[in-house]
């Protein structure tokens, strides 16, 4: 199934105002139903698939941003529709510069998606964060270069300043903490994941730096889909899976590449037990965050300012509040 076009699932109006790309029919209400979803996970590397899921869906979407990684798959997991992504898409075949990051959230916005589980690869910046533990982090910080492009929706007209103080939804991450018991795995609630630019690893300077600055996990992704999900109004939290740890470890050389592997293929199968879990615990219920009013205040340029193109584009997320 391929659907195509600037729309929001939620509003039948707005799919019928815009057509798709290429002249493909707009969406109607069934086939909206068809891929709705309300929870979606984004799977880091080594997660490519979830087989758990059941009655599945292969859905590729058209954004307004360009091609997701992959295609959506949509199944149901826990008597729930769960939109599932492989961020570095199947086969990992982006690098975490070339990630397509607008796109992917914004499909999760067009599917209906209100809450995203992240699930990522890291390395550890911490002894107490040891291998195969996971990280519930609550902080980010920023040190890529190369995506600034790809860490916001807006601009070309219309400005907006999200509040991002906090930048994971804790509600969220209160399930999280929650569903990893399902997996008996050391969990740590809370942290500052450092998003590095990548695809090299750390030199040990940098390393080094980034332990003096407290920092206490890295990785490559996370926070441009945090930043791109509180913009879309989105619920987002992140499972960190720590593979090794960073090279600032007196042990790092004697790591072999086959026990980081055995160790991802181990974080991949807990992560898989966790977000079915955290899916039950989600199920029926419904935010009490403000995660999805986070635009009320956040668009400085006035409505009848908006430059028509660029409305259009941002529909899916600023269709509420036009006036």
């Amino acid at each position: 199934m391929v659907l195509s076009g600037y729309f929001e699932p939620a509003h039948e109006s707005a799919v019928n105002r815009y057509q798709g790309a290429g002249g493909s029919p707009p969406l109607n209400g069934n086939n909206i139903q068809m891929a709705a979803a309300k929870i979606g996970i984004i799977g880091g590397s080594g997660l490519y698939q979830m087989p758990e899921l059941t009655e599945i869906d292969e859905i590729e979407i058209q954004t307004p941003f360009g091609k997701p990684s992959d295609s959506f798959i949509i199944g149901t997991l826990e008597g729930q529709r769960v939109a599932f992504l492989p961020r570095h898409g199947r086969g990992h075949r982006f690098t975490p510069t070339e990630v397509p990051f607008r796109a992917n959230i914004y499909g999760m916005k067009l599917l209906g998606v209100e809450r995203i589980l992240s699930a990522s690869a890291v390395g550890s910046l911490q002894e107490k964060y040891a291998p195969l533990d996971m990280v519930i982090p609550d902080q980010f910080f920023d040190r890529t270069r190369a995506r600034a492009r790809e860490s916001t929706f807006f601009g070309e007209g219309i400005v907006a300043h999200v509040a991002f103080a906090h930048p994971v939804c804790k509600a969220l991450g209160d399930v999280l903490e929650e569903s990893c018991k399902a997996a008996e795995v050391k969990t740590h609630r809370g942290g500052t994941y450092l998003c590095m630019e990548g695809p090299a690893f750390s030199t040990l300077a940098e390393s080094n730096t980034y332990r003096s600055w407290n920092m206490d996990i890295i990785g490559m992704t996370n926070l441009q889909e945090a930043k791109l999900a509180r913009e879309a109004e989105i619920c987002y939290a992140t499972l960190a899976l720590v593979t090794d740890y960073d090279c600032w470890h007196p042990g790092h050389d004697a790591v072999t590449v086959e026990t980081v592997i055995e160790y991802l293929n181990k974080n991949v199968r807990n992560a898989q037990t966790i977000m079915r879990e955290a899916v039950k615990r989600l199920a029926g219920e419904a935010r009490q965050c403000k995660c999805g009013s986070a635009l009320k205040n956040s668009i400085f340029t006035a409505p009848d300012l908006w430059p028509e193109a660029t409305a259009r584009k941002l529909e899916a997320i600023i269709g509420k509040y036009r006036k």
